[in-house]
């Protein structure tokens, strides 16, 4: 029987020591971003998301096996556990066959099978069932058993109650139930149909008369058909070629041909009928849900990702509109570094006066603060905003140098009125506090993010439909692995993005800005162990993540570790520099010189591996380096769309919001994003659009079709079918 390690290195074709390095790092509760930056000898290099997958994976393997041990001794307290039965449990590689084991010694509600052994029909139904060559006559055997005192009144009752005990027996057949598993997953169908006769249309209308093979259903599909029967609208269910099916229970049941063969067959029928078809399509139901749930956690946790990893507009004064009709547009100035300078309240869409007003006092605020760009929420009023906008910089002339860039505003209301909002802005409103994290967002998209549920994010589908605690922590492993990818600038973070670097809590983080709002500006990375409830550990997990470009110590402003710098001087004295060669930039020939003293022997003398001597020097070249800044910048505008400016044919940039499961939606600047189905993604085959486009890619494409009274765009990425 293989380890959990063995397992473990054979699924994700790892090395065994490299996954033992894996699992022993995370039990000793190392962090996976530390583990992933600063142990790659350990684990051969492998990635923060591919050791999340490990860990999760580490999670089920021992929940199996602890799962069998409970098994077995629970059987083995009833006196009925085999040599072989336990080796089928130590061998059953999921729950649900560790469960099929289970379920024949499982204590049961009473069933009909229940109520006929306790009228002492067992030793019946075993006879009938064995089907030896010299088996009696069914009923005339059964006619032994007539005894009204235990409710047994004719030979057909007892022949019954056998009947109800041998097809409960076939039903508990572990192998049987595997079997069905398997056929329904190879050749089954699931179908939906409308839950009425005349269903008015709906957003299901696709589903009114839905089949596909069950192994080939999409995650999307089956999450839709289960919303859809939630809400009354569809009937969902799973079909099977019942003679395949029967045949397959009878292969396992029926032995030659006796006198009970016949009465052996019809048990099995009603077995399949009443018993195991119900049970296994309830079983393949849930796993098909399981699979989609999984599916579109990681669709969302990969949309989330680019995200949060979007490029900053760093460095400019910034206004933030956010939208609305009835309470007016609010409005947030804030400067390079997201303090608020100014904030008002305009009513773009009250009227023509009230437009040229709002324009006016918003072209006030731009030459006051010499406002840079323009961040405009995407809710609400956004179309009416930003042709106001428009005419706005219009107004204020080429030489103005202002535009603007639509902002995903999801979540900004949860935020706004979250009890962090209110700590951070008391003299605001919520309205205004939304202004400030849409011009925020644009600055600094992942220091704002984080202050928000992940799951409020709103970058992937069915998402108030997963489990909630499985959804969580995905989102949180990739704000997590996000964060410390950038790293966090001890002297300016807030708690909540603090809060999220490795081996920090909300607790500490809040510690940490307390720290130093009565000590001043932190000067050294080692200065913070002083904070209360950070210790070694603590230390140990989030100092490589910190940055301090305050202190004098220049690699307290860089990824290397503080375990690290002692080699990191070396690597530098090796190539021919100093520390000030750091700070002044001037390692132009560090990787040519450190090839010409050797990387190997390099390696040796410091001390660490070869990935950890390459990443040390890389650091070291680009000391504080934000990998965002490799990343597209986002499209700033100066003009404005409608849709019914759209033709087909019309080339557009656009920025992917959202990719799902059949295609992305992109946004092209008309307020209302289009789709660019997966078929006119890309001119060869790919099972999902994920493999070619990420959130927050800047994309060409084509008008495919408009249709302006559905608000539909559709949009291709192939200019050659457009069929124009």
């Amino acid at each position: 029987m293989q380890t959990i390690v063995q397992i473990l290195a054979q699924e994700f074709n790892k090395n065994e020591e490299h996954v033992q390095n894996i699992v022993t790092l995370l039990d000793e509760d190392n962090t996976v971003p530390f583990i992933a930056r600063y142990r790659k000898e350990m684990h051969g290099t492998t990635d923060d998301q591919t050791i999340r997958e490990i860990a999760d994976r580490l999670a089920y393997l021992r929940n199996l096996e602890a799962r069998r041990q409970e098994v077995k001794k629970s059987i083995e307290n009833q006196g009925k556990l085999t040599e072989e039965l336990a080796a089928q449990i130590d061998n059953a590689a999921t729950l649900a066959e560790v469960e099929d084991l289970y379920r024949p010694y499982k204590q049961k509600r009473r069933t009909r099978a229940t109520i006929a052994r306790e009228k002492g029909l067992e030793p019946l139904a075993q006879l009938l069932f064995a089907q030896e060559a010299d088996c009696p006559v069914p009923l005339e055997e059964a006619a032994k058993y007539v005894d009204a005192e235990k409710g047994v009144e004719t030979a057909e009752d007892a022949l019954a109650g056998a009947g109800d005990i041998i097809a409960e027996d076939i039903s508990n057949d572990a192998e049987i139930r595997k079997d069905m598993r398997e056929l329904i997953f190879a050749r089954g169908d699931i179908l939906s149909s409308a839950a009425k006769k005349d269903q008015e249309d709906t957003v299901y209308r696709n589903y009114y008369a839905f089949v596909s093979p069950v192994s080939k259903v999409q995650g999307h599909q089956v999450l839709a058909m289960n919303r859809g029967e939630r809400e009354e609208i569809l009937k969902v269910s799973v079909e099977i070629n019942r003679e395949l099916a029967t045949e397959l229970v009878w292969r396992r049941t029926v032995k030659g041909s006796c006198a009970s063969t016949d009465f052996v067959r019809a048990c099995g029928e009603d077995a399949y009928d009443r018993l195991i078809f119900p049970s296994v399509e309830r079983e393949i139901r849930a796993m098909l849900t399981e699979q989609a749930n999984e599916g579109a956690i990681g669709q969302f946790a990969l949309n989330l990702r680019p995200l949060l990893m979007q490029p900053p507009v760093k460095g400019f004064v910034t206004m933030g509109l956010d939208p609305g009709y009835r309470m007016g547009c609010k409005v947030a100035v804030v400067d390079g570094t997201g303090k608020v300078l100014d904030t008002a309240v305009v009513y773009p869409t009250y009227g023509e006066r009230q437009k040229k007003e709002c324009i006016e006092k918003l072209s006030a605020l731009i030459k006051k603060h010499k406002v840079k760009h323009i961040a405009i929420g995407n809710g609400t009023a956004s179309r009416e905003t930003e042709q106001m906008t428009v005419e706005m910089i219009a107004g204020l002339g080429k030489g103005a140098g202002v535009s603007y860039v639509i902002v995903n505003e999801a979540g900004a209301s949860v935020y706004s009125a979250s009890k962090l909002a209110a700590k951070e802005f008391p003299e605001f409103d919520v309205n205004l506090r939304s202004a400030v994290s849409i011009a925020r967002r644009l600055q600094d998209p992942l220091a704002e993010l984080v202050k928000i549920d992940p799951k409020s994010i709103g970058v992937g589908q069915y998402q108030h439909d997963m489990p909630e605690k499985r959804l969580g922590e995905a989102l949180d492993g990739v704000v997590e692995d996000c964060v410390n990818a950038v790293g966090v600038d001890l002297n300016t973070a807030s708690a909540p993005l603090l809060a999220r670097v490795s081996g920090l809590n909300a607790s500490v983080a809040q510690n940490i800005v307390k720290y130093r709002e009565e000590n001043g500006s932190f000067t050294s990375r080692a200065q913070v162990l002083k904070v209360p409830k950070l210790g070694a550990k603590a230390f140990q997990q989030c100092a490589g993540f910190l940055r301090v470009p305050e202190s004098k110590q220049v690699l307290d402003n860089t990824s290397v570790h503080p375990e690290s710098y002692e080699a990191a001087e070396k690597v530098l004295s090796f190539c021919g520099y100093g520390m000030e060669d750091v700070k002044a930039g001037r390692l132009d020939h560090m990787m040519r010189n450190l090839h010409a003293y050797g990387e190997e022997r390099a390696a040796k003398e410091c001390g660490i591996g070869l990935p950890t001597l390459f990443d040390i020097a890389d650091e070291l070249r680009q000391p504080g380096r934000d990998p965002r800044d490799e990343l597209p910048p986002p499209v700033l505008r100066t003009d404005v769309l409608e849709i019914k400016d759209l033709k087909p044919g019309m080339e557009l940039k656009g920025t992917v919001r959202n990719v799902i499961d059949f295609g992305a939606f992109v946004d092209i600047g008309v307020h209302q994003d289009g789709l660019v189905h997966i078929s006119q993604i890309c001119d060869r085959f790919i099972k999902h659009p994920s493999e070619v486009l990420a959130v927050g890619d800047v994309v060409t494409v084509w008008v495919k079709e408009v249709e302006e009274k559905k608000n539909r765009i559709s949009l291709t990425m192939r200019k050659d079918k457009l069929g124009l």
